[in-house]
């Protein structure tokens, strides 16, 4: 399970690379059109494949996210028209509403977990049987974003010329040094966020507690939920405190509390761990998002944004195959430690690197 989540990860890693080197050049909207309609392919993969390998191979080249968010190239050029959209005051609130809308949606998602344990109790079919005909449902609802790209005006699609001198790919020796540091620490963070992919907790709860997907489905709706609300508390924060300070102080409280999961006893307090963390670990994600436009000038963006995407997607395909390797060996809970850690070392560092180059 690990190394097919990883490999789809990795697929995503890649076609992130494209977009963000290439991106500007090929077209925002092609790469939009192209990352859907190869994402509805790895679902409808998922959901015939029966063999490991061909289930590696479809969520490689089908950019299948094992996340639970979308971590793909389309996410990308998507940040990156907003950004060119909108002014730098209001750049931390657009990115709230967006990932509070991908949030949304994805809470109700989640709601469709329990279809195939539903579905078997009832005797409609066996749970292996609902559960393929859920991905296929899923493959057809990710053609949706296809009749939203078409409302797309031509100007928001368009190539941006850069503001400042260009280097390779399109940007200043000022912006790649930047986006350079961000990278690596970005890096690191997603390591730690690939020991805690979605469908890694889900094992976890399901070993650990037994707790079935007619419960996770639910528990992982409302955890989407709180994700949606904090958006606009870290919108709230920005203004205040800058960028870097809420990104630090929200997300270093959530990796702490995390690290408390692997020793409870009793589901109901795994639960309510796994909430708490779930209303502060999603503060850094529109925070993140706007200080990176904010760094980088028009004709930039596409490749900040992705090149930073990029790193971040090599950290969540390693991660899972990495989880599912450490649960063999050192027990269920390893991933969960693993991960809380390398994320607090993340949030130190970040601030140690960047608290001097605050932005609000």
């Amino acid at each position: 399970m690990g190394l097919v989540v990883g490999l789809g990860l990795a697929g995503n890693a890649a076609a992130t690379a494209v977009v963000a080197v290439r991106g500007e050049r090929l077209g925002r909207l092609p790469a939009l059109l192209v990352a859907t309609v190869l994402s509805a392919g790895g679902l409808l993969a998922m959901a015939l494949g029966k063999h490991a390998g061909a289930l590696g191979l479809g969520a490689f080249i089908g950019l299948v996210n094992g996340m639970g968010r979308d971590r793909g190239p389309a996410q990308t050029v998507e940040q990156s028209v907003l950004a060119d959209a909108v002014s730098g005051g209001e750049r931390t609130l657009v990115f709230a509403r967006y990932a509070f809308i991908q949030d949304l949606c994805g809470a109700l998602g989640s709601l469709a977990a329990g279809i195939p344990a539903l579905a078997a109790r009832i005797g409609h079919g066996t749970e292996a049987q609902a559960g393929r005909a859920t991905l296929a449902a899923a493959a057809v609802v990710s053609l949706l974003p296809l009749l939203l790209y078409a409302r797309l005006k031509p100007g928001a699609t368009a190539p941006v010329a850069p503001a400042a001198p260009q280097g390779s790919a399109g940007t200043s020796a000022e912006t790649r040094r930047r986006v350079a540091r961000l990278t690596g620490l970005f890096a690191l963070d997603s390591l730690g966020g690939g020991f805690l992919a979605g469908s890694i907790v889900t094992y976890w709860f399901f070993r650990r507690f037994g707790v079935s997907g007619d419960v996770l489905g639910p528990l992982f709706f409302a955890g989407r939920i709180l994700n949606g609300l904090s958006y606009y508390a870290a919108d709230f924060l920005a203004r205040r405190i800058g960028l870097i300070r809420t990104m630090v102080y929200t997300h270093l409280p959530s990796s702490a509390v995390l690290l408390a999961l692997p020793f409870v006893g009793r589901p109901w307090m795994a639960i309510m761990i796994f909430l708490v963390r779930e209303s502060l670990v999603q503060m850094d994600v529109p925070t993140r998002q706007a200080y990176v436009a904010a760094v980088t000038g028009p004709g930039e963006r596409t490749f900040a944004l992705g090149v930073t995407g990029l790193a971040r997607n090599v950290g969540w395909a390693a991660g899972p195959a990495l989880a599912g390797a450490a649960m063999a060996s050192f027990g269920l809970g390893a991933p969960l430690i693993a991960g809380a850690f390398l994320k607090i070392v993340y949030d130190l560092a970040l601030f140690a690197s960047f608290r001097h180059q605050e932005v609000a």
